[in-house]
């Protein structure tokens, strides 16, 4: 049997912790980092990304296995965990670096985004999410990674970013691990 080689795919919805932990727990999702991408090819801090000078959205790049879930089904739990229609604005997140943003590695990934966001517009949604291919990618810097998880009672982890996690598992749980 011929099995596909893992997909890989980066999206940007606002604070990469808030989308880290629902990726994570999804089945047929090998791994989730949090990290950076599509601005300046030079090395990137947090710092100087959260100045918005970088170009660079926080992104979490999901490695995964095609055959157990699809780029279509990752884009649904995408566009369910925040709002496509700012600009440069999840909630108290403001600023370029969290801007709606589908990365894709492959033309077909590249339809899936485009198809994705034509829903959204039959559904009288106007996304602004951005679709480019994945360039510049650097992992975040390793106290971001899990971070959520392992801060759950740190303010912003426990109003914002968990309750993401939470109404992922309500409304995609049969896709969960």
């Amino acid at each position: 049997m011929n099995t596909p080689s893992p997909a890989v795919l980066a999206l940007g919805g606002g604070c990469f912790w808030c989308l880290e932990g629902a990726f994570a727990a999804l089945r047929g999702v090998l791994a989730v980092e949090c990290g950076y991408s599509n601005g300046q090819p030079a090395p990137i801090s947090y710092e100087a990304v959260c100045t918005g000078q970088t170009g660079c959205a926080e992104v979490v790049h999901i490695r995964y296995d095609p055959a157990q879930i699809t780029t279509a089904q990752l884009l649904q739990v995408f566009f369910a965990l925040h709002d496509p229609s700012t600009l440069n604005r999840q909630g108290a997140d403001v600023g370029t670096q969290y801007r709606s943003g589908i990365y894709t590695t492959s033309a077909e990934q590249n339809q899936t985004a485009q198809a994705a966001i034509a829903d959204l517009a039959q559904q009288g949604i106007h996304a602004v999410t951005e679709v480019a291919p994945l360039q510049n990618y650097r992992k975040a810097e390793d106290y971001h990674q899990g971070y959520a998880q392992q801060h759950p009672q740190q303010p912003y982890c426990r109003l914002v970013a968990l309750p993401k996690l939470e109404k992922a598992r309500a409304q995609f749980g049969a896709w969960m691990a």
